[in-house]
């Protein structure tokens, strides 16, 4: 079933507890701090039904339609399309919606490849996995995750704290069918948006914390889940005009709580098991896949960036001195790298998983690593050459609804060749980006990403070949010696 935009929003109804504050949400899909976001993403759903896109972006298996981010690669032409596909679904948010319904989707894919990882945890937890894939895949729907332990909780080695005590999720109760959860995961990017989370644990797990190291999927609006978003910067936005991204793109992070929460045994991939809890996303494709996924979605955003530098250099009229031409040529050239790393991965793809295709790790890696480094960088750069231009605007666009205030505005700001009004959208959109509490929002967001800076050069170290690499010192010293 592929779902329609409508569709999705009418799914949306069902019941989920969402707190903005004190405040329960009771329709996310018209709550004026998601509504716009909301239809961002049945956009997506629409567009990749639309018939210029279902050759690449829909697939046929026994006879029926799915999206293609289901699609297990077998192939580089299978890579190419869910590149493809990727690629057009973070072309139509400019990279701004990190966890659009592809990107959750791309660890599924990963995971499913390798049941047998899951079939070692416990008997049964491989078809469990191999259910899930073909259960979101078949009901096309829009899952996140939240695999990240809140702030302070236990380290291992920690003294282990009583379960009353720990914020952290954890299995509190089991029986014959399935267990019960009480506690906290984070970061549920875009949950409030998705029908499902999977919760489970990117971070090392050590003795005493065999409970939190349950892996399984849970609807959102099950008995005993609700989610807490960060403040909603949609809510906020004065109008398209003056927010322009933060009015459509703002796909909220949420902590998502459970409290007596019940999970049936075949939702359940992973219990019990301190090393699989983790390993399962690196060991499995999942990891690499989902952030490949990443890197085409920043690629987007990073081409919105470079262009605004271009527009904004147009409009101060400094295209022409040489140093100015030589910024934009290094944004150029850093946004050519990135896609040109992006593509080397598929070029050099590699079998990670038997009978499948997936893109090559080290060339991710250092990719994921890049984006990291150099987000923050860019954007400083960008900001240099907007200079105090946003500052040099009225408060907002309600000057255009007195003609009095329209034409004063337009007599004192508007510059050869751009209309006052013309400039001032231009700057509006600049800082939405760069400056507001959206833009700082993505700040953060794309310099954690994936984790810290030293678990990203960690990812690297880990796929070097460091014995390949150091032959070549060998094999030079080895052919000489000391008179």
């Amino acid at each position: 079933m592929l779902m329609s935009g409508q569709e999705y929003l009418d799914s949306l109804r069902d019941g989920r507890r969402v707190y903005v504050g004190k405040e329960l949400v009771e329709d996310v899909t018209s709550h004026p701090a998601f509504r716009n976001a909301a239809h961002s993403f049945a956009m997506i759903y629409d567009r990749k039904r639309a018939p210029e896109n279902r050759d690449v972006m829909i697939f046929e298996e026994d006879g029926e339609e799915f999206s293609t981010y289901y699609l297990l690669p077998r192939s580089r032409e299978d890579l190419l399309r869910r590149h493809e596909t990727h690629r057009r679904i973070a072309s139509w948010t400019y990279g701004l919606l990190g966890r659009s319904p592809d990107n959750f989707p791309a660890y599924v894919c990963g995971l499913v490849m390798r049941p047998d990882l899951f079939e070692g945890i416990r008997k049964g937890f491989g078809d469990n996995m191999v259910n899930f894939y073909k259960h979101l895949r078949s009901n096309d729907l829009f899952a996140c995750h939240a695999v990240t332990n809140p702030q302070g909780a236990r380290r291992p080695g920690a003294v282990e704290p009583s379960p009353e005590d720990s914020p952290t999720l954890r299995v509190t109760a089991e029986d014959s069918e399935g267990v019960t959860l009480n506690g906290l995961k984070m970061i549920g990017t875009a949950a409030v948006f998705c029908h499902e989370v999977w919760i489970g644990n990117l971070q090392p797990m050590g003795p005493g914390q065999e409970m939190e190291t349950i892996t399984c999927s849970v609807p959102l609006n099950a008995p005993g889940v609700s989610l807490w978003p960060r403040k909603p910067f949609e809510k906020y936005a004065v109008s398209e005009f003056d927010n322009p991204l933060t009015w459509r793109f703002d796909e909220s992070d949420s902590a998502v709580l459970f409290e007596d929460v019940k999970v049936p045994w075949e939702k359940i991939v992973c219990h019990d098991d301190l090393a699989m809890s983790r390993n399962m996303y690196l060991i499995s494709p999942g990891h690499v896949l989902a952030n490949h996924q990443a890197n085409i979605r920043f690629l987007e955003k990073l081409k919105l960036i470079v262009g605004l530098a271009g527009a904004v250099v147009d409009a101060n009229n400094v295209g022409h001195i040489p140093a100015v031409q030589g910024t934009l040529g290094q944004l150029a050239a850093l946004q050519a790298s990135l896609e040109g790393m992006i593509m080397g991965q598929i070029q050099a793809c590699e079998e990670q998983a038997p009978g499948f295709q997936t893109v090559n790790r080290r060339y991710m890696y250092a990719a994921l690593h890049w984006c990291s480094t150099n987000h923050a960088q860019i954007c400083d750069i960008v900001r240099e050459l907007m200079g105090g231009g946003f500052f040099q605007m009225p408060a907002d666009s309600s000057i255009f609804e007195d003609p009095k205030m329209a034409a004063t505005f337009e007599k004192y700001w508007s510059v050869q060749g751009q209309t006052g009004k013309e400039r001032m959208k231009l700057f509006r959109l600049g800082w939405d980006l760069l400056g507001s509490e959206f833009a700082g929002r993505h700040m953060q967001y794309e310099k954690f990403y994936a984790g810290p800076g030293h678990v990203m050069n960690l990812y690297s170290y880990f796929n070097c070949p460091w014995d390949e690499l150091k032959g070549l010192v060998t094999e030079i010293m080895s052919g000489y010696d000391a008179p």
